[in-house]
């Protein structure tokens, strides 16, 4: 599959990915500018951006880029003097596996859109679920409760705006799946009247926004949607809200004792154990010319 369609693919599936792009190259480098790859939250990359050595650099510095959702220019240099052009503000590894060459590659984490689920056919919830396109969020529409608080666990938020029908129910399940913002369109007093209903914990309550929305006045149906996004976003940038199962971590890191270079410990690292100690490898050869010596 080519990496175009496979950058659609998972984008329709809301998988986390690296798009990964050789921009710059210098013999005798296997990579060619242009070349790109996938890099996957579990550390496998699809596609192309060098051999075995500089794939372990990509890999340690694309999960580090999915993580906190920064694109980089990495450099990826031999050890020992190399004529390469500098890079200001880019990301540096000396990697001692390679044969000579060096690599400039861009990586750009592509993470998906926050998720925010609107229950509701107001005018507040139409209003809500355009201005969620606007800013590049995805609106989906739930106006079949019932039906959908199965599937509420993928949202990053809830903003139930249906001013009557199963609010608690809403808000028990939404909190019972972790989502980490609730709103509910109401007063004050009828809010607290539907969250005693829902059984809320004095712990859950922080999750739960009502009255919803952030203080800026609002009236009309599209202002006050903009101060409930507004909320969302606050709760998004500041406060690090994101999709749960859609979170990369950043992979621990090992020295492999042959060549010295730091890589990304995963379950496709070449690993050896040897005397109740593990080791992990930039790649077979390094592996397995530590088993050959150490027996």
């Amino acid at each position: 599959m080519a990496v175009t369609d496979r950058v659609a693919e998972l984008r329709r599936t809301r998988t986390p990915f690296v798009h990964a792009t050789v921009v710059r190259a210098q013999p005798p480098a296997s990579a060619r500018p242009g070349d790109e790859a996938i890099l996957l939250a579990d550390g496998t990359i699809e596609g192309f951006v060098g051999g075995v050595c500089a794939q372990n650099s990509v890999r340690q510095a694309g999960l580090g880029a999915l993580s906190d959702g920064e694109s980089l220019l990495l450099r990826v240099l031999p050890d020992g003097e190399v004529h390469f052009p500098d890079a200001p503000g880019a990301s540096v590894v000396v990697n001692p596996c390679l044969s000579g060459g060096a690599l400039e590659i861009f990586l750009v984490p592509e993470m998906p859109a926050p998720q925010v689920w609107v229950y509701g056919t107001t005018p507040i919830a139409e209003a809500l679920a355009q201005v969620c396109g606007t800013v590049g969020y995805e609106a989906v529409r739930a106006t079949a409760p019932e039906a959908d608080l199965a599937e509420v666990a993928a949202g990053t938020a809830v903003v139930i705006a249906s001013h009557g029908g199963p609010e608690a129910e809403i808000i028990r399940a939404a909190l019972d799946a972790g989502v980490g913002y609730v709103g509910m369109v109401a007063s004050r007093v009828r809010g607290a009247a539907v969250l005693d209903a829902a059984a809320v914990t004095a712990e859950e309550a922080h999750r739960v926004h009502t009255p919803i929305g952030l203080d800026i006045g609002a009236k009309t149906a599209p202002e006050i949607a903009v101060s409930i996004l507004a909320e969302v976003i606050a709760e998004v940038r500041r406060g690090g809200l994101r999709d749960r199962p859609q979170q990369a971590v950043a992979a621990p890191t090992a020295i492999d004792p042959v060549c010295g270079m730091t890589v990304a410990v995963l379950a496709a690292t070449p690993h050896l154990r040897r005397d109740g100690d593990d080791y992990w490898f930039c790649g077979t050869g390094c592996r397995d010319s530590y088993a050959a010596a150490s027996r």
